[in-house]
């Protein structure tokens, strides 16, 4: 009977390792498999005068091959390399709608510069001027096109993360579902290894949206944290996900925060502290990657647009009418106060020099009514004012006009959201182009010396002439009396150094040539036939595309600096991709080297588990051969 009973055990041990050698091979290509293994004991053996003679084998457990700490050290991994690719491809996005070639942005702000040089050769020229028209509304179509394409982006990135919200609680939910399973199945005494394998791809799945951590109960359950430190799964409840407004100012429409839901309760995640994951990645694309490329979009079109538009004011049209704005004068995002502020409490925003704007918001922050501190968000720059600041208080050039504000009241500044949106002409006439200069020079026809005048440019503020003019009376070379000036003052003995400029009232006069004593230059209010034939103004445009507009850098290089800068970000974001996908491939490699299925192995494991099986089989065989001769001999 001992030799029935050994080999029924070995035909049953057997037959359970072909069939877990035959499972794992089919799920060789399943998603978190970890291979199985069978666990085999000697049967205790029964004591006899001669020795323990043994009684066969006993299955003692599936066993599920499995390290926790490369599991968890992979799906920590993969969650990263997730974050990086996909903030990386969305980066890639916005350098698509930063394109260069002619058919950028860039190549219209330069041919709507460079269109005045074809007004400085043909003033009167209704063509000319027809094409510095059709190129400012090009550019500003261009504005609107990258503006659009950046608020489509918005939008999208929005929709993706509310579907990885809904995909994180489904998620949870599923987690929560299979611990319960979990639990009840421990009681057996056995591990429920298909549940824990599927748990485990439930949270690297999971760790693709959102970076986790993992504590394990006693149960057997196993509760996740998003955040470091907030349960998203306790057990079997699990908590929900959702997108919310920064509370601190809800009305902002371009920044979310995320938020752990339970019951009435909710806590608002912190984006600095969510780790991997994908929806980390879209979350800091939308709040920082498109807010920086939306900045930079939005401060080249308030810079071009209001300084092309001050020089513009300072020309004379074909009309005799002092110029207008060429653009629709730009307009600035209102500031959003916190909902706990002052009743009252104001912050108005006005540009004070357009060339020394950051694309960057700002958070204002008040100590008392007229003291506190800005907070630059695109390096983290702290500028004090107070105790007793005069509103308006100037930074990077804006003019931040605050009245009835107090201790604790906050407002974010974001200059620059929608300006690009909005750029366009203000006329469609070729004569309201004020290209002529608004004064004259007029050298006296009795002069017996050289001199000429190369340039007379005027700058914002100047002071027009009085009706007898300003009158340069030289008694010398080098010297020079002058009268109908109010800045400076009318007087004789001043000096004239040949080559550098004369600065009289807000303009500025090139001479050329020699003067000699009684030679008279008188600068006088534009004539309407200098205006037909003048197009100083034009040049002074023209010149704009060397002034320093962008952070040192020059008006028609300020497309390419946005470039750059752009550029920047997608190459680190590529260099971290690569890194993290690296990082990830490795540890991945790791964990399937201990749960991954080899099918050389399993095959050789079936050969093996075969023959023992069939040998089980033959010793059944000898034993009912040996049961029946037994038999037999009784009869």
């Amino acid at each position: 009977m001992s030799i029935l009973n050994i080999s029924s055990r070995a035909l049953l041990a057997n037959q359970a390792a072909l069939q877990t050698a035959g499972n794992n091979i089919a799920n060789v290509n399943t998603p978190g498999y970890s291979r199985q293994a069978t666990v085999f004991a000697a049967t205790p053996g029964q004591f006899t005068g001669g020795g323990y003679i043994g009684k066969g084998v006993d299955l003692l457990t599936i066993q599920r091959n499995h390290d926790e700490f490369l599991t968890r050290q992979s799906a920590a991994s993969a969650s990263v390399s997730a974050y990086d690719q996909l903030r990386a491809l969305k980066l890639g996005q916005v350098q698509d709608i930063f394109t260069g070639g002619v058919n950028g942005l860039g190549s219209a702000i330069n041919d709507l510069l460079n269109a005045f040089s074809d007004v400085a050769n043909a003033p009167s020229d209704l063509t000319a001027r027809a094409i510095v028209l059709t190129r400012a509304d090009e550019a500003g179509g261009r504005f609107k096109v990258a503006a659009d394409r950046l608020e489509q982006l918005r939008l999208g990135t929005r929709q993706e993360l509310d579907e990885q919200i809904g995909s994180i609680n489904g998620l949870a939910d599923r987690i929560a579902q299979v611990n319960d399973q979990v639990a009840a199945a421990l009681g057996s005494g056995q591990p429920p290894n298909d549940l824990l394998d599927l748990r485990d791809q439930l949270i690297r799945d999971l760790n693709r949206y959102v970076q986790t951590t993992q504590v394990v109960a006693d149960d057997g359950s196993v509760s996740v944290f998003v955040g470091s430190s907030q349960p998203l799964v306790l057990g079997a409840e699990a908590a929900q996900l959702a997108r919310v407004s920064d509370p601190n100012y809800p009305g902002d429409p371009d920044r979310d925060k995320l938020a752990i839901v339970r019951g009435a309760s909710s806590v608002v995640i912190e984006e600095s502290i969510l780790g991997g994951g994908e929806t980390a990645a879209l979350l800091r694309f939308q709040n920082t990657d498109l807010a920086e490329a939306s900045n930079l979009l939005g401060r080249l079109a308030i810079t071009i647009t209001d300084v092309v538009n001050e020089q513009h004011r300072l020309g004379v049209d074909l009309n005799g009418n002092t110029g207008n704005n060429l653009f629709l004068a730009p307009v600035l995002t209102t500031p959003l106060g916190s909902p706990t502020n002052t009743v009252g409490a104001t912050l108005g925003l006005a540009i004070d020099d357009a060339t020394q704007l950051v694309p960057s918001d700002y958070e204002v922050r008040f100590t008392a009514a007229a003291a506190g501190f800005v907070v630059r968000q695109s390096d983290g720059r702290v500028t004090n004012f107070g105790p007793a600041a005069v509103s308006p208080l100037t930074i990077d050039g804006l003019d931040l006009n605050f009245a009835g504000t107090a201790a604790g009241d906050r407002f974010l500044v974001k200059p620059f959201t929608s300006a690009a949106s909005r750029v366009e002409t203000a006329f469609s006439s070729p004569r309201q182009l004020a290209m002529a200069n608004p004064i004259e020079p007029l050298v006296a026809g009795t002069n017996q010396g050289t001199l000429g005048v190369d340039s007379l440019t005027v700058a914002s503020g100047f002071t027009t002439p009085p009706p007898g003019g300003v009158s340069l009376t030289f008694t010398g070379p080098t010297t020079y009396t002058l009268a109908g000036s109010t800045t400076p003052a009318p007087g004789p003995g001043f000096t004239y150094t040949p080559g550098q400029p004369i600065v009289i009232d807000g303009w500025t006069l090139d001479l050329r040539g020699t003067a000699v004593a009684g030679d008279v230059l008188t600068v006088r209010a534009a004539t309407p036939g200098y205006r037909d034939r003048n197009a100083g103004n034009a040049d002074a445009l023209l010149a704009l595309r060397d002034l320093a507009a962008f952070d040192g850098a020059a008006l028609s290089d300020g497309y390419a600096g946005a470039m750059g800068q752009i550029g920047i970000r997608v190459q680190s974001a590529q260099y971290a991709s690569e890194i993290s996908q690296a990082i990830y491939s490795n540890l991945e490699r790791d964990r399937t080297a201990v749960s991954g299925v080899n099918l050389d192995e399993e095959a050789a494991r079936l050969l093996q588990y075969q023959q023992a099986y069939q040998s089980s089989a033959k010793m059944l065989q000898v034993a009912q051969t040996v049961f029946d001769t037994l038999l037999s001999t009784f009869r």
